[in-house]
């Protein structure tokens, strides 16, 4: 039996933007295509979201309507996220410090995870490494969206045995179809698709903050994950 009375569960992975952290990708990526004549739509966002940077620089320069360079696109995507964070700063979202003391306290191993380099990880949550476990960080960029790897390298375990929380749809997806069992806290950006997505994914536990976590869900998600019906029944 795990730490914290849990019966199946032995560990969590914490998406970073979106769960950790506020969304500063969504309203970038969305700005940088209808600004230049596109049009965002649900389809899109699921072939830029939790993909490799280079897929997701094709999509958006496809929506845009430019014939850049993959290392073109992602230059000037990422110099007008430096000027949306100067307006709109990366900062921990309410609860988010919480839900991570709470997933160690109930004896679960935890790591934070997500596309970008560990610099990301360090400038932001840097001061609270201390509250995770080695290594710290999961970047994903090579391996998007990276759960198996994450529950066969990161921890050594079956996939049942690792509770994820993240932002993205397509990650959703990924963990009903190798079994892992899933909190969806899609982002609220207005012109996102993702809630509705996560519904369709067949997605059962949706928060609209990492607050919304409690041990009574994470307790609930372990009954689940134990009897193998986190994504039925």
């Amino acid at each position: 039996m795990a730490g914290g009375g849990l019966t199946q569960l032995r560990a969590a992975a914490v998406n970073i933007d979106g769960v950790m952290l506020n969304d500063t990708f969504s309203p970038v990526i969305h700005h940088f295509i209808v600004s230049r004549g596109g049009v965002y739509t649900a389809e899109l966002e699921r072939r830029i979201f939790s993909q490799r940077q280079a897929e997701a620089a094709r999509a958006i320069a496809e929506a845009a309507g430019l014939a850049w360079s993959t290392e073109k696109v992602l230059e000037e995507y990422f110099r007008e996220r430096a000027a949306y964070l100067e307006r709109h700063p990366v900062r921990i979202l309410d609860g988010a410090l919480a839900l991570v003391g709470l997933l160690r306290s109930l004896g679960l191993r935890t790591v934070c995870y997500g596309g970008l380099e560990r610099a990301h990880f360090d400038a932001a949550l840097g001061e609270h490494a201390g509250l995770f476990d080695d290594p710290g960080y999961v970047c994903t960029d090579a391996y998007r969206p990276g759960l198996r790897e994450i529950v066969t390298e990161t921890f050594g375990l079956r996939p049942g045995q690792v509770l994820v929380i993240d932002d993205v749809a397509r990650v959703a997806e990924t963990a009903r179809g190798l079994g892992v069992p899933f909190i969806g806290n899609p982002s609220d950006f207005a012109y996102g698709f993702q809630r509705a997505a996560m519904r369709e994914a067949g997605v059962r536990h949706l928060v609209r903050s990492p607050a919304g976590i409690g041990e009574e869900l994470v307790r609930t998600l372990d009954a689940e994950a134990a009897a193998g019906t986190c994504w039925t029944g």
